[in-house]
């Protein structure tokens, strides 16, 4: 598995041991392949770990799960964020930065598209007092568990447990605090958050690193975009099996909003499903929304 990308030079565990890890360069036959943190590779050459030696990634393996994002909106090239995740923590702060619903609902978006199981992770709740923020999302079956500085981590680890997770998170909301937390060899830089509410860079490449427990997490640099232009409405439905068949009987083009702008929508046609279809068009408002702070979010 590939743990580290680095100016050309990949860092791979063999056969998911951490203590067995080399460096490798790409095959010359592979050309610009991508290869990120996650994926599944073959290697050949020095497997030895030595200092100073370098084995070959000759062939990458299909990918289960994909965390895709783009630069803005209308970026038609895609970046590939973390393969292969199982779950994506998405982390926010209650406050210092103060949370954006548009940020999570985009980063929920990817993560259904890709395969991945949203949680959202709250942070700095002793900073905010009470808050309805987690509330925006119960009709989402979103898991929200707490990952601040004094909170347990017990909850967060039976989670993570022998599971590939992404953190995801705006710089500022105490990400690698987290990570420092769980993985405490880590040494992740902890970054402070600036006078205007810009959190800085403490991370500055992804980096997989494993848990006692067993499982393995994916620290990631802190997102200042989050472009969603690979990402179709059916392709939210989809992920959403008791909706997804419906939107067969949608007309084509439907975008699935509802009316004025799809008033033959199918998901119209399930009013048991009500709540559950308001909560999904939120998501499917912020993949249509040009908000700048959405789309170059900081």
């Amino acid at each position: 598995m590939v743990i580290s990308v680095d100016r050309g030079r990949w860092g791979c565990v063999l056969g998911g041991d951490p203590d067995r890890h080399v460096v490798a360069m790409r095959a010359r036959e592979l050309g610009r392949t991508p290869i990120v943190v996650g994926d599944r590779v073959d290697v050949v050459g020095d497997l030895s770990g030595r200092p100073d030696t370098l084995a070959r990634i000759v062939r990458v393996s299909e990918r289960r799960t994909v965390l895709r994002r783009t630069a803005d909106d209308t970026d038609p090239f895609e970046r590939i964020v973390v393969s292969n995740a199982e779950q994506l923590f998405i982390v926010v702060a209650l406050a210092d930065p103060p949370p954006r619903t548009g940020f999570v609902e985009r980063a929920m978006v990817a993560a259904y598209a890709g395969g991945l199981r949203p949680i959202l992770c709250l942070t700095k709740h002793d900073l905010a007092g009470e808050s309805d923020f987690a509330a925006e999302f119960a009709d989402l079956d979103l898991d929200i568990v707490y990952g601040g500085r004094d909170d347990p981590l017990e909850p967060l680890r039976e989670l993570l447990e022998d599971s590939l997770t992404c953190l995801l998170g705006h710089s500022g909301v105490g990400k690698s605090t987290l990570v420092n937390r769980l993985v405490p060899e880590a040494d992740r830089a902890v970054g402070t958050v600036s006078g205007v509410g810009k959190g800085r860079h403490t991370s500055t490449q992804s980096l997989a690193l494993p848990l006692a427990g067993g499982g393995w997490v994916i620290d990631t640099p802190g997102i200042r975009s989050f472009g969603l232009a690979h990402i179709t409405p059916d392709d939210v439905i989809a992920a959403f099996a008791d909706l997804s068949d419906a939107i067969d009987d949608c007309p084509r083009g439907c975008t699935h909003l509802g009316p004025p702008a799809d008033p033959e929508c199918a998901l119209d046609e399930l009013p048991e499903k009500e709540r559950r279809v308001a909560a999904i068009r939120l998501l499917l408002t912020a993949l249509n929304s040009n908000d700048p702070w959405m789309v170059a979010g900081s």
